[in-house]
């Protein structure tokens, strides 16, 4: 009796806490005043206990997590599939017995038991997914607090920039003025071919003053996750929500299987970590970890951490970071340009072109890194991108992220503001 009272209690709690996130998912996706007072007032807290826990350990809490996660579900699975043996067993040996001849057995013999045994087992099953269905709600509760309710909070353009989101895109292309109005305002051909110049000079002078080896790779000797941090802490001094504690960035265990992803680092709510792949070229680094960093102060659209992490980067008094962040960003500012001057190659040639260098220096991995990462892989590194992009897109379109992963090319209309301002 006291067992079912303490079984219908729990069910009580469980069902109030799932009552609990379903409202904080409603209020989050209606108020983007409860966001913005949610991530200033109550956020914090999180980053400054549970997020100064887990970063007592040396390694990626949230990483490791993960694997957990992927045992339980294939535990899970393997009982689920144990029970449906199981079941199927107990009902043909029932039928077998149901159809022996009654009158060939003694009147005072006992008929065979068919759940002689089940007891043990059917405890293990429901103590199993007991514990299952609440680490299902502490995932579902972690993520509210920790993620769902930032991507509705008022953007970091708009805080700092004024500037009002548009309701449409629209792309027009004129003789005099090539304008081009962003979902974040309007502006000219010459504003991005400006902005693009810009980013293509500070590349090219500062490729030039990197420390590098024989084979000109980069070499950096300074303490890169403190200095991401006192970066960001320095930045806050200038954008207020930057400001306070960060936790130290954390080099992922499964870099190689994260290279597959063509990922560069991961926020991880559950365990309000910054984790980067280490496997990375180096220049990939530094607006990494100051990226992910952004995150922990409740930023997490990733054209707003795209552009908290240049503007870190840029700020730096460290060569390698600000060349990290210059890097970042040429590509999606470059792009852009060329597809707004219409594809025409003379038309681009005619603008400050890239330095060889910096295109050798703006790689993903080193080729030799790659080489062992595919020679190595258990898995083929198409399925693991297309899973994991799949994965990604889901997960921000689920978010209110219409575009999906489209979102981390809109840093160029974020560098427009800064840049026009």
């Amino acid at each position: 009796m006291q067992k079912i009272k303490n079984w219908k209690t729990q069910t009580k709690i469980y069902f109030i806490i799932v009552g609990m996130v379903v409202l904080l998912n409603i209020i989050a996706w209606s108020s983007e005043a409860f966001c913005d007072w949610y991530i200033r007032y109550v956020f914090p807290v999180w980053v400054n206990t549970y997020g100064r826990l887990t970063g007592l350990f040396p390694f990626s809490v949230g990483e490791w997590l993960i694997v957990a996660g992927v045992f339980l579900v294939i535990a899970a699975v393997i009982l689920m599939i144990a029970s449906a043996f199981r079941w199927i067993i107990r009902r043909c040996r029932a039928r077998h017995v149901d159809k022996q001849d009654k009158s060939s057995r003694a009147p005072h013999v006992t008929r065979p038991s068919v759940t002689r045994g089940r007891g043990r087992f059917d405890k293990l099953c429901c103590g199993f997914y007991t514990f299952f269905a609440w680490v299902l709600l502490a995932v579902l509760v972690l993520m509210t607090l920790n993620c769902t309710i930032l991507y509705h909070a008022t953007p970091f353009s708009e805080k700092y920039f004024a500037i009002e989101k548009a309701t449409d895109d629209v792309n027009e292309n004129t003789d005099t003025g090539n304008t081009a109005e962003t979902k974040k305002g309007t502006y000219t051909l010459q504003d991005l071919t400006a902005l693009r110049n810009m980013l293509v000079e500070k590349c090219n002078e500062l490729s030039g003053q990197m420390q590098r080896t024989e084979e000109g790779e980069i070499i950096y000797e300074g303490n890169m996750r403190k200095k991401a941090i006192s970066d960001m802490q320095a930045l806050g001094e200038t954008y207020d929500a930057l400001q306070g504690f960060y936790p130290m960035p954390k080099p992922l265990y499964f870099s190689d299987f994260v290279s597959q992803q063509y990922m560069l680092g991961y926020y991880f709510p559950f365990s309000m970590e910054a984790n980067y792949n280490k496997v990375a070229y180096v220049t990939n680094l530094p607006v990494t970890m100051c990226h992910e960093l952004a995150h922990l102060k409740g930023y997490i659209q990733e054209d707003e951490a795209n552009f908290i992490g240049f503007l870190a980067c840029i700020s730096s008094d460290d060569l390698l970071f600000q060349y990290s962040g210059y890097l970042s960003v040429l590509n999606y500012v470059n792009n852009d340009f060329y597809e707004a001057v219409g594809e025409d190659y003379e038309r681009y040639m005619a603008e400050v072109q890239i330095d060889r260098q910096v295109y050798e220096d703006a790689v993903f991995v080193r080729k030799e890194d790659w080489d062992r990462i595919e020679k190595e892989a258990v898995v083929d590194t198409e399925v693991v991108d297309a899973v994991s992009t799949g994965f990604v897109e889901t997960s921000l379109k689920l978010n209110g992220v219409d575009d999906g992963m489209v979102a981390y090319s809109r840093v160029v209309d974020l560098l427009l503001q800064w840049y026009c301002q």
